[in-house]
């Protein structure tokens, strides 16, 4: 059981990030003062969102230059916090170089921040967001899992450096955060394990997501003909920002979080969009065959491998997310009004016309 002051400072790695600005947001709301540790503080475009939030609320925020890269650099922003939410961390699949582009900015900055955690004797408990990626590779690997659908106690044995390194470099970031929580009786862990998380960005012109990019394949015309039934998780990242401020302050919360709303796929997410944008955006109303995918995927999108399509298209994504819910007591918003919400981005940030 680990209570957190909130008169105390709270700090937030990756500040500016998709998740973290919504959880910047809520902290503010809630009056805290938030140790932002970003990047570039000098960089209006990507934190001005941030301060516009703590300018409408009665919470403070002070910024502070941190690289999850360079040893000691978040020191500054945790001196006197209680608790740490490390959102920091690479999310891109498409890469030239995983092992620098995705797997040393994961491990080595999980290292970094919790090195430090343990340099601040203020700390008492640290929230990392880590991700169903670190649960599962492929679709089919939910369905292999015990029972039959992802739950906290599983773990990711499929990813690689040469398969899908962005999950590997999730497995690798949290299996490293338990090794040095484990190693330590000061501080408490408590990750959160979000599947892929829609919803609007409060800075979508300097902050795309991966998320993002992919409504904007749904709508900017170029799956017209069909969409992919790839089996995938979804939630919406107002619910993931609640999740992480519920792990924060929740005595009793403990061990890993899986934070999923909706077992569904690509095809579905399009044919909810179609009542409110069908008729002026060319959205996919149909699944691709799968055949056809294995005969063009590899030659139109380098993912798009014959291994990934068959572990993933027509099959089912399945997850049980039983723990948030009783534990931290989070409810989800409807999935409608995630997938509206995040296409309305994609439109007012002139990504899809």
């Amino acid at each position: 059981m680990t209570s957190i002051d909130q008169s105390k400072p709270v700090a937030v790695t990756g500040a500016n990030g998709y998740v973290a600005s919504w959880l910047v947001k809520l902290l503010l709301e809630k009056g805290m003062t938030v140790h932002a540790a970003v990047r570039d503080p000098d960089n209006e475009h990507k934190i001005g969102h941030l301060k516009r939030a703590a300018a409408a609320t009665e919470g403070q925020i002070k910024f502070f230059r941190a690289d999850l890269l360079v040893p000691g650099s978040y020191r500054e922003a945790m001196e006197g916090c209680e608790l740490i939410f490390h959102t920091a961390s690479p999310f891109v699949t498409e890469v030239k170089d995983p092992r620098t582009e995705l797997i040393e900015p994961a491990v080595h900055g999980t290292e970094n921040v919790l090195d430090t955690a343990n340099q601040v004797a203020s700390v008492k408990r640290v929230v990392v967001t880590s991700s169903c990626a670190a649960m599962y590779t492929d679709a089919v690997d939910t369905v292999n899992a015990p029972e039959g659908r992802l739950t906290e106690a599983v773990w990711n044995n499929t990813a690689s450096l040469d398969y899908q390194p962005y999950s590997y470099s999730k497995t690798l970031a949290e299996r490293k955060a338990w090794e040095m929580a484990g190693a330590q009786e000061r501080w408490d862990l408590v990750t959160i394990n979000p599947s892929l998380v829609f919803g609007p960005s409060l800075n979508a012109e300097a902050n795309t997501s991966e998320a993002l990019n992919m409504i904007v394949l749904l709508g900017g015309g170029e799956m017209k003909l069909g969409a992919p039934k790839i089996g995938i998780g979804v939630v919406d990242v107002r619910d993931v920002a609640e999740a992480h401020y519920r792990a924060g302050f929740t005595p009793a919360a403990e061990g890993r979080y899986l934070t999923s709303a909706y077992n569904t796929d690509f095809v579905e997410l399009s044919n909810l969009l179609l009542p409110k944008y069908g008729d002026r955006f060319p959205l996919p109303k149909n699944a691709l065959p799968k055949w056809l995918l294995m005969l063009v995927g590899p030659l139109v999108n380098s993912l798009f491998s014959r291994k990934f399509i068959r572990n993933n298209v027509n099959v089912p994504w399945r997850a049980d997310n039983t723990k948030v819910k009783e534990e931290l007591g989070l409810s989800f918003r409807p999935l409608r009004e995630t997938m509206e919400d995040t296409f309305q981005t994609v439109i007012d940030a002139g990504m899809v016309k």
